[in-house]
């Protein structure tokens, strides 16, 4: 698949969330097989490009390219602005977000909120597209569905992102009004994409490699983005890669693997944002780890009450290799959580 002039090594994409996909974590994504990340979306607002969050989403020392960022806000001037800014700080694909669904988001007009706004949303593509033009930087565009299940307007969107020069359409199978919950729908996703002749990447409930192959089969879509389901387990990249290029299941990894990557994790994690906030920040990373094996949930108890990333680190790093000690081999059940497997797809 390819974005613009960037041609990406598999189809397999590391989707967009605030306070997690920062660098440390999409660098470990695409060691671990993926390939393709898009940053926490960046504020359009000028007033915020210096604060201490924004610094660090704009630090992208280091980073495989092409490097992604997301800007989101209803003011096409100023996307545009921000647009360019991003591009200064070695932004090389940039991301419009129309679909995220908190509150404080839509309550500014941004995020999926836009959706109710089709003549704004025309105004925002065409001025980023135009901004980002001179510095031949690809514009993609990430959206839902539509505002409810009402009101689902995902195709008329995706043709004004099209007309506009939206170099690839990402859309989650579901509405602003489901948030996450229920199950994703994947039959406006086949919609768009037969109508479009830009990219397609499908987003929404994507665990596992079956489910992978089975949306891309059931929607024809390019690629798939992977959002919760890679929360404390980044080797699923690896897992559905491996498994759309050959068909065979990559086993789960040891204790003494996860351990490592995750304190690989951790030492990126700390450097990147110091000590008491990379203590902080990275206690929900951990409890992700952790959260399906034995024993889980009281050692995520006890890394809550830890305040120093020395002892944060050792912490980990003890009780994975006691894990491993007591039972080398990860129990079935636990495999099976590392591992999961989809249903099929019913065609509507």
């Amino acid at each position: 698949m390819k974005i613009g002039a960037w041609s990406l090594p598999n189809n397999v994409f590391v989707a967009p969330m605030a306070g997690v996909t920062d660098r440390p974590f999409r660098q470990l994504c695409k060691k671990l097989g993926a390939g393709y990340a898009v940053s926490e979306m960046a504020a359009s607002n000028p007033l915020l490009w210096k604060t201490v969050k924004s610094s660090r989403r704009l630090n992208h020392d280091g980073e495989i390219d092409p490097v992604a960022v997301q800007i989101a806000g209803a003011d096409p001037e100023m996307m545009a602005q921000a647009a360019v800014f991003n591009i200064s700080k070695g932004a090389r694909v940039i991301d419009i977000n129309m679909g995220c669904p908190v509150k404080k988001v839509c309550n500014v007009a941004s995020g999926s909120a836009l959706l109710r706004h089709e003549d704004l949303v025309a105004r925002i593509l065409d001025a980023v597209v135009q901004a980002c033009l001179p510095h031949q930087v690809p514009v993609t565009l990430k959206t839902r569905t539509g505002w409810d299940r009402e009101h689902r307007n995902a195709l008329r969107i995706a043709k004004l992102a099209q007309d506009s020069g939206i170099a690839a359409l990402t859309l989650h199978g579901r509405t602003r009004a489901d948030l996450y919950l229920g199950e994703a729908e994947y039959d406006t996703i086949r919609e768009v994409k037969a109508s479009l002749s830009i990219p397609v990447v499908a987003n929404g409930d994507i665990d596992s490699p079956l489910k992978a192959r089975e949306v891309l089969a059931y929607t024809g879509a390019d690629a798939v983005m992977i959002g919760r389901a890679a929360q404390g387990r980044p080797w699923i990249f690896r897992e559905i890669d491996h498994f759309l290029r050959t068909g065979e299941m990559l086993a789960p990894p040891t204790w003494i693997e996860m351990r490592d990557l995750l304190l690989e994790h951790l030492a990126d994690h700390y450097q990147f944002y110091g000590e008491l906030p990379g203590v902080r920040t990275a206690r929900k990373h951990i409890g992700w780890y952790v959260s399906s094996l034995p024993d889980g949930k009281q050692f995520t108890d006890q890394i809550n009450k830890i305040e120093t990333t020395s002892a944060q680190f050792e912490a980990v790093n003890q009780w994975f290799t006691h894990q491993h000690q007591i039972s080398p081999d990860i129990p079935a059940a636990t495999c099976d959580n590392l591992t999961l497997r989809a249903g099929h797809l019913q065609a509507a």
